[in-house]
């Protein structure tokens, strides 16, 4: 579960008119860009799982790449400005959950999680939740992951971040790109990596490759 401090400081930045300046930072339309190529690489896609949708702004470039697009986020004041924010699309599914607790049966093409699991009490909370995250991917399925770096989450007062995940998610799924996105900014430095699940038991993740 999100830790009451991280839950009242999401509060207070989902309060803002541009949180966390996604709408108006060179970076963050950086980092968006680059996270949509990479949700291109597996072509159409019938089902799509974005986790964390802050206020609707990647959303909104996700919604047209897929057939059905389910939105996951804690804060039901993220899902209601991501809501206005893509009202034009009727094929979204909008769920107010911790992503520890989401369960569905359907399996998805593409997840997307970034910028999330950092608010993650410890490390043991956020491997649950990427062990829930593989178990809804589909065979051959892929997912984006984005975050700050170990350093940075842990200046912020997290217990961890993009390395610390980035080895959890390969002991299951294989590491097929990675990317850096950074700036002079000490607080704008991220990894952005597509995972893909491999189709059957046979092919093996690229850990130590």
């Amino acid at each position: 579960m999100i830790p009451d401090a991280n839950h009242q400081l999401l509060e207070r930045e989902l309060s803002a008119d541009d949180p966390w300046r996604l709408d108006s930072s060179s970076f963050e339309q950086e980092r968006y860009a680059q996270m949509l190529r990479m949700s291109r690489c597996n072509g159409d896609l019938a089902c799509a799982l974005e986790v964390g949708c802050a206020a609707g702004a990647f959303t909104g470039m996700l919604a047209p790449l897929c057939a059905r697009l389910t939105v996951v986020d804690v804060m039901p004041q993220a899902i209601e400005r991501a809501r206005r924010r893509t009202r034009k699309w009727s094929h979204i599914t909008w769920v107010t959950s911790d992503i520890q607790r989401f369960s569905t049966t359907e399996r998805f093409d593409l997840i997307v999680v970034a910028e999330v699991l950092y608010y993650l009490k410890d490390i043991v909370e956020m491997h649950a939740a990427i062990r829930n995250l593989v178990s809804m991917l589909a065979p051959n399925g892929a997912l984006i992951f984005g975050s700050a770096r170990d350093a940075t989450c842990q200046r912020w007062g997290h217990a961890a971040g993009a390395e610390t995940v980035i080895a959890l998610f390969n002991e299951s799924l294989s590491e097929v790109e990675r990317l850096h996105c950074h700036t002079e900014s000490v607080n704008e430095d991220c990894l952005i990596v597509r995972f893909r699940k491999p189709g059957h038991s046979s092919e093996q993740s690229n850990v130590g490759h």
